[in-house]
């Protein structure tokens, strides 16, 4: 028989996207939301990310603001008010 090898995905060298959309936003402090553009080269600069991350990155966009998390302003992206608050620490 012949065996068959299982490849293990291995573990993505940067956090959860939620995680880092709301610290790139959270970073460029733009009243108005930041745009898509401007998002990108935060998560760019600061994360190593693969290749085909712009396609995931619109993806999570899209599902951060129909989860509530994050509010769309024409072609900019802003935290919601239950996004902003400080996650509490468990005891």
């Amino acid at each position: 028989m012949a065996t068959v090898a299982k490849t293990v995905k291995a573990a993505p060298e940067h956090p959860k996207y939620d995680v880092m959309i709301k610290a790139a936003l959270l970073s460029l402090k733009e009243k108005t939301g930041s745009s898509v553009a401007a998002i990108t080269k935060y998560l760019s600069a600061n994360y190593k990310l693969p290749v085909t991350y712009k396609k995931t990155l619109s993806t999570q966009l899209k599902n951060l603001v129909k989860g509530g998390k994050l509010e769309k302003v024409k072609a900019s992206y802003k935290l919601s008010d239950a996004f902003k608050a400080p996650v509490k620490a468990k005891k």
